[in-house]
């Protein structure tokens, strides 16, 4: 866990070709094919519970985003192994991981507070990234969905573990957007029309920073 990221390797560059999506991400939302991409955002929840308003939000950022911003949702949290330093050679779910964060311009996470920290399993999924450089100078931001005054904790924890693998934090998109109790629908989004109009402004910082 001490050893700093080392220095990033290329983005792979991949064809045309049809898409086919991996057990570990969810297509909610997609808009490859619809416009020209400018821009890939990887979703990442911290939250492994059913009818979570932090995955919730997600899945409404899938649908307010531009058409020449495309979305994926990773659905792998809980597939994740323990972290094992050196472990070689990664497991599948980590090979997964590692080839949609590769993929991805930019990466959003939403996550609760658990025990006044991020997630055991957010942390273990981050902890997989040390030492391989796979958020190393990414950008990325977060939205805290808790009410004022709540998900401190998270997002503290959240901005230093970033921090340590060398990530690189949009802070204009960093935001809290409270999601009301019981806006999420039985679809698993949020309809409420100002919680999506704020996140369709979080997505459009995202792109004003890509663009720079």
């Amino acid at each position: 866990m001490g050893n700093s990221p080392g220095t990033p390797k290329s983005r792979p560059v991949t064809d045309a070709g049809p898409v086919t999506e991996p057990s570990g991400a969810d297509s909610y939302g997609q808009k490859r094919g619809e416009a020209v991409q400018r821009a890939h955002l990887l979703l990442i929840s911290g939250s492994t519970r059913p009818g979570s308003s932090n995955t919730a939000a997600l899945r409404a950022v899938a649908t307010v985003a531009p058409g020449d911003i495309s979305t994926e949702l990773y659905t792998g949290l809980e597939k994740l192994p323990a972290f094992v330093p050196g472990d070689q050679p990664s497991p599948p779910a980590v090979a997964e991981l590692r080839e949609r964060l590769a993929a991805a311009d930019a990466v959003l996470f939403c996550t609760p507070e658990y025990a006044g920290l991020i997630p055991g399993s957010l942390k273990n999924l981050l902890e997989w990234t040390v030492g391989t450089a796979d958020l190393y100078e990414k950008p990325v931001a977060w939205i805290n969905v808790a009410a004022p005054g709540r998900g401190e904790g998270a997002i503290e924890s959240l901005r230093t573990v970033l921090g340590y693998v060398g990530a690189t934090i949009i802070d204009n998109a960093c935001v809290r957007i409270t999601v009301p109790h019981g806006a999420v629908e039985s679809d698993g989004t949020v309809s409420d029309s100002n919680v999506r109009a704020e996140l369709a402004a979080t997505i459009t910082a995202i792109g004003k920073y890509l663009d720079r």
